[in-house]
């Protein structure tokens, strides 16, 4: 029991989450414009003499009721029903427009809105704007029970906003397996940011910048990134400048370096560059499918190659690595590349989601990275951990903040959550050991 709770006790600690947050946010819910025209217009066609009833529709200028009325009268129009008209505003908008059908001489037989509008008090007494109104039936789409963290809309959030640290997270989990530590991710993702908005800003077109421009300097900014990286490693191997002390100061300079270069303004680039960002294949978000991508490659470098057990060998007992032959500067730079080049793709990602570079990019990124690694079960010791965990790690505290956002906690209240969470991987690594 001990050695499977070691090995899987941070999934069952994400699917005991999982499971607490569908039972609180279980809820009656409004459903899809979709889902909501078509109860609606079904409610309608079951009507005696549906065919000869006058129906109007009333709804907000919210894109959602936008939409549901646009399929209503086009669910009502393929049951040969008519709509004797539509209201898009308010409350007071609405009583008038009824008002207006009523003066006119004709009747209204149906008011069909969206759940929200439904509960206007204007529709509890339709009877006191005028007589006719008192056999006036109002329609809204069914409610459905369920839970909104588990909607399809939600889980997509959750992968989405969590793929960024997910990534960077990798480099992060080389790094502490090989017993070392990077404090510099979170503001190289700001240079990779600026720097490459910057470039394509001045030698790639600026905002008519084409499709190869808009690759080659996102690549040109990673590699920038990987070296970033790769000079910490030199610094921490070949000067043994402690890898605390050495990736502190790297953070200062790199977002040091990203205001000067931004020059504490917002780099603005072409809005096709978001297609990384916000686009998705097969309706999945492409941050998402690269994510899956990279981890899968992660979990082969690590389980499968030289490289892997090598990382592993040197994190555990750096001596006995070396007495065993095994390069450990050549292990701890290429884990420290990595883990620059990673965090610079964060920050291309980042730019890619807003259309835009700037130095405030990133800020208190390392820290979401490194809780995603150690919750994952990844030792600060070295030597122990697997980039799965790390995953996993990542999607505890990606639910942990949706969850919170759900229940409405402030983000105060979040900030010590998460630390506790931290804090108690921490310890359980502790314990573990003890």
């Amino acid at each position: 029991m001990k050695e499977l709770y070691s090995k899987f006790g941070m999934t069952f600690v994400l699917v005991g989450l999982v499971l607490l947050l569908t039972v609180l946010t279980w809820q009656d819910q409004a459903p899809s414009p979709q889902s909501g025209s078509k109860s609606v217009a079904s409610q309608i066609s079951k009507l005696p003499f549906a065919s000869e009833l006058n129906v109007i529709i009333v709804h907000r200028a919210l894109s959602d009721e936008q939409t549901f009325a646009e399929l209503l009268e086009n669910e009502l129009d393929e049951n040969e029903l008519e709509v004797d008209g539509t209201v898009e505003g308010d409350m007071r908008q609405a009583r008038l427009f009824i008002e207006s059908i009523i003066q006119s001489g004709r009747k209204i037989d149906v008011i069909a809105v969206p759940v929200a509008v439904s509960k206007w008090l204007l529709f509890e007494d339709l009877g006191s704007i005028d007589k006719s109104l008192n056999s006036t039936k109002l329609i809204s789409p069914k409610l459905t029970s369920g839970s909104t963290f588990l909607s399809p809309d939600n889980l997509k959030n959750v992968f989405s906003q969590i793929s960024i640290v997910a990534i960077m997270a990798i480099g992060m989990t080389l790094v502490i397996i090989s017993g070392g530590i990077d404090l510099s991710v979170g503001s190289i993702t700001a240079f990779s940011a600026v720097f490459c908005c910057w470039l394509i800003d001045k030698y790639g077109g600026g905002m008519n910048a084409g499709a190869g421009a808009l690759i080659g300097f996102s690549l040109i900014s990673i590699g920038a990134c990987g070296g970033i990286g790769l000079f910490n490693g030199f610094m921490i191997t070949k000067h043994k400048i402690p890898p605390f002390i050495m990736t502190l100061a790297m953070m200062l300079i790199a977002r040091g370096f990203a205001s000067i270069i931004s020059e504490g303004q917002t780099i603005q680039v072409n809005e096709s560059y978001n297609w990384l960002g916000t686009g998705a294949t097969l309706n999945i978000p492409n941050t998402v499918i690269l994510m899956a991508i990279l981890f899968a490659i992660a979990y082969l470098v690590m389980n499968k190659t030289r490289y892997g057990r090598h990382l592993y060998a040197v994190g555990g007992n750096i001596e006995a690595a070396h007495l065993s032959g095994v390069s450990i500067n050549k292990v701890l730079m290429i884990a420290y590349f990595v883990c620059g080049g990673l965090a610079g793709l964060g920050g291309i990602i980042l730019a890619s989601q807003f259309n835009s570079g700037a130095h405030t990019y990133g800020l208190m990124y390392e820290l979401k990275v490194i809780a995603a690694v150690v919750v994952g079960g990844t030792s600060l010791s070295g030597g122990q951990g697997h980039v799965l965990g790390t995953l996993v790690g990542a999607l505890i505290i990606a639910v942990i903040e949706n969850g919170m956002n759900l229940l409405g906690l402030d983000s105060y209240v979040q900030n010590v959550v998460l630390g506790f969470v931290i804090l108690s991987a921490v310890w359980i690594d502790s314990h573990k050991k003890g």
